[in-house]
């Protein structure tokens, strides 16, 4: 399924502007902004929309690969070329030939590398591990960080000419909280693609949860707002997202205890949590929407461990023939 880029501010029509004018072309792209504004879903749309769109878009995450891999992992090894590598094995690029690799988070390739990288950038030319033997590549290179390079650059954390290798065409990812008049938007297409996903039937999200949605400043950005959504989309019932304890703020998005604030027992924290989930289920017990299914508890167990914690639907509850005759707790028959 091809990407699908969501929103109509201004700032994001002028980036599919750019995106429109670089993707036809071999042009290397830097993408450019904090963490979790859809880097990568955007240097799939410039792969989509280019003659390369048939071959393959390789991702590498560099801040994820151990430093004692990311070597082999980008320009690939030979056999023995080191202990347990049993076998040659192409590396990224090579994987990647005719296509696009998308290296994520540049600014955490090891200094050590960065040399090697940008012998491929700009000669397209890689070799393994163990080998000297040179491979060329038809590659197209778009890199992703959400760091000051130009400062790395200074500190010697990055190579000037990578650098200027690899900010051909920068492009400025802004956001979410520079885009609110997007929210709207963004939210109904997640809460339809997460609850798929997640396998929830949900249609709608209450009208209360918007005006805190659109107040929180998103340090997270989009990878943020879909956490909070499937958390409402699990909590859900009768097809709708109620988010009231969200709390809109710069940097929590659900209620919290203050800093100064007592520490609460494990026996009140677990009260607190039980007696959440049960009201969001309208105190049902039982049955395939009731609050035993969720906590993961036979229904027998939930109902003592709310004796155990003095919990109770407001106004009582009806108990059941077996607890009408059951002892009281504590007591035995004799």
């Amino acid at each position: 399924m091809n990407p699908v880029i969501i929103g109509e501010d201004a700032g994001l029509r002028s980036i599919m502007r750019q995106v429109d004018l670089v993707a036809p072309t071999c042009a290397t792209v830097l993408l450019l902004g904090e963490t979790g504004t859809g880097k990568g879903l955007l240097a799939q749309v410039i792969h989509e929309r280019s003659p390369r769109h048939p071959r393959p878009f390789v991702v590498v995450d560099c801040g994820a690969l151990p430093p004692t891999l990311i070597e082999s992992e980008l320009f690939g090894r030979e056999r023995g070329a080191f202990t347990g590598a049993d076998s040659a094995q192409p590396g990224r690029f090579e994987v990647a030939n005719g296509g696009t690799v998308f290296l994520d988070e540049i600014g955490d390739l090891p200094l050590e590398l960065q040399a090697k990288l940008l012998r491929v950038v700009q000669e397209g030319c890689v070799e393994r591990l163990g080998s000297t033997r040179t491979t060329r590549v038809d590659v197209r290179v778009i890199a992703a960080t959400n760091r000051d390079l130009i400062a790395d650059v200074r500190n010697g954390r990055f190579r000037r000419d990578l650098y200027y290798r690899l900010n051909v065409f920068p492009i400025a990812v802004p956001a979410l909280r520079e885009r609110r008049e997007d929210l709207p938007a963004l939210v109904a297409h997640l809460v339809v693609h997460l609850s798929r996903a997640l396998g929830k039937a949900v249609t709608h999200i209450e009208p209360s949860a918007l005006p805190a949605l659109a107040r929180h400043d998103w340090p997270g950005n989009i990878r943020e707002l879909e956490n909070v959504l499937q958390r409402g989309i699990i909590m859900s019932r009768n097809g709708a997202i109620d988010l009231s304890d969200f709390r809109a703020g710069p940097a929590a998005t659900f209620a919290a205890p203050s800093a100064d604030a007592r520490p609460r027992s494990l026996a009140e924290t677990e009260r607190e949590y039980v007696q959440r989930v049960l009201e969001r289920l309208g105190w049902r017990i039982e049955g395939p929407a009731g609050a035993a299914q969720v906590l993961g508890l036979q229904p027998s167990t939930l109902r003592s461990k709310m004796r155990q914690l003095d919990l109770c639907r407001p106004g009582g509850w009806r108990r059941t023939r077996r607890e009408e005759h059951a002892p009281p707790v504590g007591r035995t028959r004799s």
